[in-house]
């Protein structure tokens, strides 16, 4: 059992909150049972798991720190003080893990016949990300394109918001310019969605295969998404501000989105 809050080990996971430090090394940490199996389920692939049982609050947590060890994870036990090193947020629920952070291209996606894809620029908040990253799971969107990230996919809070949905393998960082090119080469249709829009997103047809795109909460889109193969659409705002949360507006047009598809 690890004791020491100087231990080797507690030191080099609790330096993976900084995110120089993840890319370096290439691993994410992971916080908590359910965001442990979910990136487990997700096709991670965990390193290590740390755990500490006074910090169990379910049968759940013996089991996933099992199914964390035969697939491949070292285990650490730990005691409560060393433990609290590793503490992010305020939810302590006794396991710590840490997965290797997959490097996917937009060659490896695979397709479904009728694609609905979803493209998020510029997304400058982590939870705001995972948020996005969670609906899109919800709501069986078939991939995610992450454009020019300005945070790190495997930010901890967005592994959290996203409960470990940043770990599929249909989730992807790319450029703006390749990104509209797989669209093109794709045949997708591309819908922006723009504050200034005349057009609304009940009047799209999402049963087409196409890509909704969203913008960061500062700045919106780029240039980039103005092209004449482009079609901007907006969702409308009654009250004194001009567009919602990019995490909520990306929950109405991908239900929206699903609706239409199941023919209702």
């Amino acid at each position: 059992m690890i004791t020491s809050r100087q231990n080797p080990r507690i030191k080099a996971v609790a330096a993976l909150k900084n995110r120089a430090n993840r890319e370096r090394e290439g691993r994410a940490v992971v916080y908590g049972v359910r965001e442990s199996q979910r990136a487990l389920d997700a096709g991670g692939k965990v390193v290590e798991c740390l755990w500490c049982r006074d910090y169990f609050r379910s049968p759940e947590a013996e089991t996933v720190v099992e199914q964390l060890a035969s697939a491949g994870a070292e285990l650490f036990e730990v005691a409560r003080e060393a433990f609290d090193k590793l503490a992010y947020g305020d939810r302590q629920d006794g396991v710590v893990s840490v997965f290797e952070t997959p490097r996917r291209t937009l060659a490896e996606l695979q397709l479904p016949e009728t694609p609905l894809v979803a493209v998020l620029e510029g997304v400058e908040k982590p939870g705001n990300l995972g948020a996005v990253l969670r609906s899109a799971d919800g709501a069986g969107i078939d991939a995610v394109l992450v454009v020019d990230p300005v945070i790190d996919l495997f930010n901890p809070n967005a592994i959290r918001a996203s409960v470990s949905a940043v770990f599929q393998a249909n989730v992807v960082a790319a450029t703006a310019s390749e990104v509209l090119t797989w669209l093109r080469e794709n045949s997708l249709a591309i819908w922006a969605t723009r504050p200034d829009a005349s057009g609304m997103y009940w009047d799209v047809d999402f049963r087409q295969p196409g890509a909704i795109v969203l913008g960061g909460e500062a700045e919106g889109l780029t240039d980039a998404w103005q092209s004449p193969d482009v079609t901007p659409v907006a969702l409308p705002m009654h009250g004194v501000a001009d567009s919602l949360n990019v995490s909520a507006t990306a929950a109405v047009l991908f239900y929206e989105a699903r609706r239409q598809r199941n023919g209702s």
